[in-house]
């Protein structure tokens, strides 16, 4: 199978065509390097089953141009990150909604089976916890920058769902929980990284707010497993919706707590009032937890690498590569 991966430069992206490349695909890898990096791509180029284009998901002759040959799609590439997002949300809508209709549109044209990446971020001012597909979305207003990224996403999931019922798009949606392993970046906003960055270097680890907010992490490739198995399945799970996520939460301070700990670092913790951070546009979330019952059942997704682990490899990354990120 030749798999085109759009953000194939970035953080999932280059995980992803590693495990293709593993079992014998080929890879397209198209990013336009806003946030990605070729240097994720080594492995993958050498492999000699990889080819990377440059290129902006908005470009439909060059998605186009870039698809040939190609017999599935995972549509990774996205404005992503809280300061990205907030900062320039015109672009974030234009980037995760005008983009994606692009890539559905190419998907369409060729009648190539679509994988799209949406966020747990849909879920909003979440209604119940854990998490369910089926559960309702409430965003907060407009107003707030923050909501941008949700919206698009929202929109991209509507919008590959309402292809697969009236025009037989085979499409599948993914809602991601906090994917964290090496390669990401803490240098928008991801809290695993730029802890890890900071304790290393025996900075205080700056963390937001009180420090009670839970997340739930999950490693790159528990989630780049799962992705492979729904490309080998989507005939028969075209049209459904999967949270891919780590249902083990924890708050952020005990997350701080942990990486100085697995560090060995001199580092203390610095509480940075959400303000300071995010002047406008921001809201934060209490908690946000998937429900992964219906992946596990349907797609044998399996979040078995323990938070540790995924600490300790991303430590090894960056005392490795100290200025790669």
């Amino acid at each position: 199978m030749k798999v085109f991966v759009t953000g194939g430069a970035g953080f999932i992206g280059s995980h992803l065509c590693d495990a293709l490349l593993e079992r014998g695909d080929s890879v397209v890898a198209f990013d336009d390097l806003s946030t990605g990096n070729i240097k994720n791509l080594a492995s993958a180029l050498e492999r000699g089953k990889c080819t990377f284009v440059e290129g902006d998901i908005r470009n439909s002759a060059a998605v186009s141009d870039a698809l040939s040959g190609c017999d599935a799609i995972v549509h990774l590439a996205a404005r992503i990150g809280l300061h990205i997002i907030i900062k320039s949300p015109l672009e974030t809508l234009d980037v995760n909604a005008r983009g994606t209709e692009t890539i559905l549109a190419a998907a369409l044209e060729r009648n190539l089976p679509v994988i799209i990446a949406s966020t747990s971020e849909v879920y909003g001012y979440a209604t119940k916890i854990p998490s369910n597909e089926e559960d309702p979305i409430c965003f907060g207003s407009p107003t707030v920058g923050r909501w941008s990224y949700a919206c698009a996403k929202a929109f991209d999931e509507f919008y590959a769902l309402a292809l697969h019922r009236e025009r037989a798009l085979s499409a599948v949606v993914v809602r991601l929980f906090n994917t964290v392993g090496p390669r990401q970046s803490g240098q928008y906003g991801m809290v695993v990284p730029r802890f890890v960055t900071q304790a290393v270097a025996d900075q205080p680890l700056t963390v937001y707010g009180d420090g009670s907010q839970t997340r739930c992490f999950c490693y790159v490739g528990d989630v780049t497993k799962t992705l492979a198995t729904i490309l080998d399945r989507m005939g028969e799970l075209s049209g459904e919706v999967f949270n891919l996520g780590n249902p083990r939460e924890i708050t952020i301070r005990d997350l701080a707590e942990r990486v100085v700990r697995r560090v060995g670092s001199a580092s203390v913790l610095k509480f940075v009032p959400f303000v300071d951070v995010y002047p406008t546009g921001f809201e934060e979330i209490a908690r946000r937890v998937p429900d992964v019952e219906k992946a596990i059942r349907l797609t044998g997704f399996s979040p078995k690498t323990e938070l540790d682990e995924v600490i300790d490899r991303v430590i090894d990354e960056r005392r490795r590569i100290p200025s790669s990120r």
